[in-house]
């Protein structure tokens, strides 16, 4: 039997009461602050946001307006109902809230151990009928927490804070692993695509601009946009569109082995090599690379514009009045190294290697945390259940 098992089965003998959050917190929101705010106020207080990353740090902060343990929400967006504790200085914006233990329960009641057991809960009462996500005070007031004994919440905090460093420390290890990784494809790629003899990509392409029409949710072939592209140069399968094949379309069709770059915005330069064996279309945001293969190879320049010698270029040329603009007579400027097609077939089977296995990595590494946070998840909401125990 456990620790916790054993607390319960002492400290709980009649069950375990429930309250709702109004009658046990002090509920708070956020208010409007804007980066003119930040930018003019810089500080040490951290605001937090409705965002994720980075703990949901939005800026800092030369004033704060909370002081002490919290638990923050997010009321809206495609976050909301994300769970934080907050403890120390610090604001949050307007599409956050706070809950503060009254001073009357805080005997009874753990501010982390609600925390942790909110965050079990707090998506069942997100409203997703609207295309703005909400969970709102008044919701929030209404729901109904276990409130075991202080030394039950104590152990479980202890527990889950455990679990929560060792998933930290292996998500580290993880993300140094991949980076070490690319590191490594990086050092190689410049090593090997370094030669003396270099052509212009004009010189040995012809370019094509993609096709333009509304995307579509299903339809006969894969509809590529520049934002499908990710940033190792592979295509993502999130938020796949797709189009209806017609005369008019039919010659933007890929084949294996296609290149095709991103021409515009924050994606510009990014380069893709198709290897889907099913029909696809690429986007009017996208030029088609068409490279003569008796003088180079489509995969042996697909790393070459992964390296820091395609990017120092591209950064050189594309335009950056408004949109970043990297077209056709920007891209033809690029100087490429050019070995023999066998050096270069040999360049490709050394890079490959090494792309497989950042791939890999990249892969495994989502699966790895996801796996993980499933675990632990899972494990939480074990602790944290006291259904059976309700009175």
């Amino acid at each position: 039997m456990s620790k916790v098992q054993e607390l319960i089965k002492e400290k709980c003998p009649n069950g375990v009461p429930y309250k709702e959050i109004q009658e046990l917190c002090v509920v708070t929101r956020g208010r409007v602050i804007s980066k003119n705010e930040l930018r003019d106020n810089e500080g040490d207080y951290p605001v937090y946001s409705s965002q994720t990353l980075n703990n949901g740090v939005f800026g800092k902060i030369n004033s704060y307006d909370f002081d002490g343990a919290f638990v923050q929400w997010t009321t809206d967006g495609a976050n909301a109902g994300s769970i934080f504790y907050r403890n120390g200085k610090f604001s949050v914006t307007n599409v956050c809230g706070l809950l503060k233990v009254k001073e009357e329960y805080k005997s009874i009641m753990n501010t982390n151990f609600l925390n942790y057991i909110l965050g079990s809960v707090s998506k069942n009462y997100v409203n997703y009928a609207t295309s703005n996500p909400k969970l709102m005070s008044n919701v929030m007031e209404k729901i109904k927490v276990a409130v075991p004994p202080i030394e039950v919440q104590e152990e479980i905090v202890r527990i889950l804070d455990k679990f929560g460093e060792l998933e930290a420390e292996l998500e580290a290890e993880l993300e140094a692993e991949l980076e070490a990784r690319k590191q490594q494809y990086e050092y190689w790629s410049k090593k090997l695509l370094t030669g003396t003899n270099k052509c212009k990509l004009g010189d040995i392409a012809k370019f094509t601009y993609g096709f333009t029409d509304k995307a579509l949710d299903l339809g006969d072939a894969r509809y590529i946009r520049i934002t499908d592209i990710t940033e190792d140069g592979s295509l993502s399968n999130n938020d796949s569109k797709y189009l209806n094949i017609t005369n008019a379309n039919s010659k933007y069709i890929l084949n294996n082995g296609d290149i095709v770059v991103a021409r515009t915005g924050a994606s510009f330069g990014k380069t893709l090599y198709f290897n889907g064996d099913y029909p696809s279309i690429y986007a009017s945001f996208l030029i088609k690379i068409e490279l003569d293969n008796e003088i180079i190879l489509n995969r042996y320049y697909w790393h070459f514009s992964k390296s820091s010698l395609y990017w120092n270029q591209a950064n050189n040329l594309v335009s950056k009045a408004g949109q970043p603009q990297f077209n056709s007579n920007a891209i033809k400027k690029i100087e490429i190294p050019l070995p023999s097609l066998k050096e270069q077939q040999r360049i490709v089977n050394i890079l490959d290697q090494f792309d497989k296995l950042v791939n890999d990595i990249s892969e495994g590494l989502p699966a790895e945390i996801k796996l993980r946070r499933k675990q632990y998840e899972y494990y939480r909401n074990k602790l944290l259940s006291f259904e059976e125990l309700q009175v």
